[in-house]
């Protein structure tokens, strides 16, 4: 049976030539779920960019014959990529192909806001000559404060070094000597405000970074900086911005992504001159639109081939039986990356993972794979899966130790990760009770019996009368509603920790209120 590929939406035509070398080519664009979920199951491959949405209940009726789903750009967010390892699906993306026509976006963002290009044009147009009104200033010696150091991010820090600015950045995993060689000086968030000339993110988009720029940062900003954001809406709050640039406080900002989009005609960004704006640019190039089809050209040809691909989003295809086996581990070791990361996001050196019990009998590469991404995935601008989740950690020199013993005390299958950090030692724990029930049993020492979904408020305080009820009382007060609560303590009165599962987001002015109860050390939102 000869090889055959569907391609869902429109790609370069070079990636359709290469797609022929590999097999039988139908390009069938616009199809409604119900035609695609009629069509896949005559497929070994699929193509989609951002259009096609690969749910779930497609992939059901996809058959056995579909192997691998290839992505022509970064995000996958419109594929259903659980479905798609559960049927042993392999799927692919493009994570490189647009990062230097997103890096040079942003630096060209950049260099308009200096110089004023937009409104000169425009006053040009409209038939004025007006050299004054647009005096700008150099990029030379200005500094520049970049929020996360991904591929992106460290292109953008190149072509900005060639400009002689000063580079400060801010990436919680990436090891001072890499900084070092990058020509670049880590420092934390609270100097880059103080002390950017321009600041420009290029971060993911999660619970933790939404509006992580809003009134409160762009005060700490020095007067007269200038923004940009080419990676995600909403890391910077648009109303927050909006204010400071009408009070002069932010002389400027240049945003290709928005909160909503396609951006609304009637957006006030839109009536404000001195914020830049355009269409969700950031790949879009020819170089790039090539790019992103060629590489995952090349990658369902390696797969067809029997080769494993460059750039798997998913695990690599695994036995069935096997993955149903490893499903409830990988789900539980990502938990536990996640817990970390959102609760003590600071350089690492090292990570250990001890697997005991019955769990350590299995093949562990996959399970420990899942620790990483779930430990970088949170605060990486990149896309982290099971494939290159090692590299990454590697390239932050992060040191990843496994460990096997053959049985522990309480539990039948225990894992462990133990992440060394600036502030020392830590770990979390889970196990697995029957087939799939996951729970993490033990935070930094103390007993827990935590289920691992939604949002949880996880609190270290003094254990004291009363405590938890004016924890209670304060979200409740707040329209947050509580639907589990689990408290682990070493001693009576001695130090306690805190883990509520709560219906909706905690906001962070009501965190805040919460470190105001005495004996209350600190607390944090977890998103699971």
């Amino acid at each position: 049976m000869s090889i055959r590929i569907l391609v869902a939406d429109p790609i370069a035509e070079q990636g359709v030539e290469r797609l022929k070398q590999v097999g039988e080519v139908d390009v069938i664009t616009k199809q409604t779920p119900e035609q695609l979920a009629e069509n896949l199951p005559n497929y070994d491959a699929l193509v989609v960019r951002s259009e096609t949405k690969v749910t779930a209940d497609v992939l059901s009726k996809a058959g056995d014959r579909l192997k691998i789903i290839g992505r022509a750009g970064v995000g996958v967010d419109n594929i259903d990529l659980p479905a798609a390892t559960a049927k042993g699906v392999m799927v692919v993306n493009s994570p490189e192909g647009n990062t230097l026509a997103a890096a040079e976006h942003t630096v060209a963002m950049m260099t308009s806001l200096a110089r004023n290009i937009p409104t000169a044009v425009a006053s040009m147009r409209a038939g004025e000559w007006k050299r004054g009104k647009f005096v700008g200033i150099q990029l030379y010696n200005k500094s520049l404060g970049i929020i996360g150091l991904g591929k992106i991010g460290r292109e953008v820090a190149l072509r900005a070094r060639a400009f002689g600015m000063h580079i400060l950045a801010n990436d919680p995993f990436l090891a001072e000597d890499a900084a070092e060689r990058l020509g670049i000086t880590l420092c934390s968030l609270e100097q880059i405000y103080a002390e950017a000339d321009f600041i420009t993110v290029h971060i993911p988009l999660t619970q933790a970074t939404k509006h992580m720029i809003g009134a409160e940062q762009i005060a700490m900003m020095k007067k007269g900086v200038r923004l940009v954001n080419c990676a995600r809406g909403g890391i910077i709050s648009e109303e927050a911005l909006l204010q400071a640039v009408e009070s002069g406080h932010v002389a400027g900002a240049a945003l290709d992504v928005y909160e909503n989009e396609p951006l609304p005609p009637d957006s006030p960004l839109l009536k404000q001159p001195a914020i830049i704006t355009t269409p969700h640019l950031g790949a879009s190039t020819e170089e790039a639109q090539v790019a992103v089809v060629m590489d995952v050209a090349e990658q369902i040809a390696e797969v067809m081939a029997g080769r494993p691909p460059r750039a798997a989003v998913n695990m690599p295809a695994i036995d069935p039986n096997v993955y149903a086996t490893l499903q409830p581990y990988l789900e539980l070791a990502e938990k536990l990356g996640r817990l970390h990361a959102q609760v003590r996001a600071s350089r690492i050196t090292e990570v250990s993972v001890t697997y005991a019990g019955d769990v350590a009998e299995l093949d562990t590469r996959p399970i420990t794979r899942a620790v990483l991404k779930g430990l970088l995935d949170p605060v990486l601008s990149e896309s982290v899966n099971y494939v290159n989740a090692p590299l990454l950690a590697e390239q932050r020199g992060i040191r990843v130790v496994e460990a096997k013993t053959e049985a522990h005390a309480d539990y039948t299958n225990l894992i462990t990760l133990e992440v060394t950090n600036e502030s020392g030692r830590h770990a979390v724990s889970g196990t697995k009770f029957g087939a799939r029930d996951i729970r993490i049993v033990e935070i930094e020492g103390f007993r827990l019996d935590v289920e691992p979904s939604g949002i949880a408020l996880m609190a270290r305080h003094q254990d004291r009368p009363g405590m938890i009820g004016k924890v209670g009382t304060l979200l409740g007060a707040n329209n947050v509603n509580i639907a589990g609560m689990q408290v682990g303590r070493h001693e009576k009165l001695g130090l306690a920790i805190m883990v509520l599962t709560v219906d909706d987001p905690v906001p962070e002015p009501v965190l805040e209120e919460l470190l105001t109860i005495e004996g209350m050390q600190n607390a944090k939102l977890i998103v699971f």
